[in-house]
């Protein structure tokens, strides 16, 4: 009988992946990030363990949005106080905030517990081509 091999937190390796999101769809772009970020690429996935690789995003403000989202989908903050909510467009927190946009819509597609902040934590997002993570990926995937 053949067991099915777990792994260790020590056993993990990590690589680097870079994604140029210029031209295309910010879903996308997210839901191949989070499977690199959670691991399940890999054969040696186990769901209890962080064993997923770290991504890089270059030219984050140029992802395409379908619709009119860039001028009607809203942000919300709440700090707890009366009247202390306060809101954002899409289109201005891809301006000024992109890499707040690209954490709060990947926060979603992770686990919600220590693990998934472990998680957050190796994606890089950058809203320019430039990014100070080349001698990783050479030396990576």
């Amino acid at each position: 009988m053949k067991m099915t091999k777990v792994l260790k937190p020590a056993e993990v390796t990590r690589n680097w992946h870079l994604i140029d999101a210029e031209g295309k769809t910010f879903g996308r772009i997210l839901t191949d990030a989070a499977i690199l970020l959670r691991g399940k690429h890999k054969p040696s996935y186990t769901p209890n363990i962080d064993c997923g690789d770290y991504v890089v995003i270059i030219n984050a403000s140029k992802a395409k949005f379908s619709g009119t989202k860039l001028e009607e989908k809203e942000y919300f903050t709440h700090s707890g106080y009366f009247g202390s909510t306060k809101s954002k467009k899409l289109g201005d927190m891809l301006e000024n905030h992109t890499e707040k946009l690209y954490i709060r819509a990947m926060r979603g597609m992770l686990p919600k517990t220590k693990l998934g902040k472990q998680m957050i934590k190796k994606m890089k997002v950058y809203a320019g081509a430039e990014h100070p993570h080349t001698a990783q990926l050479n030396k990576g995937a």
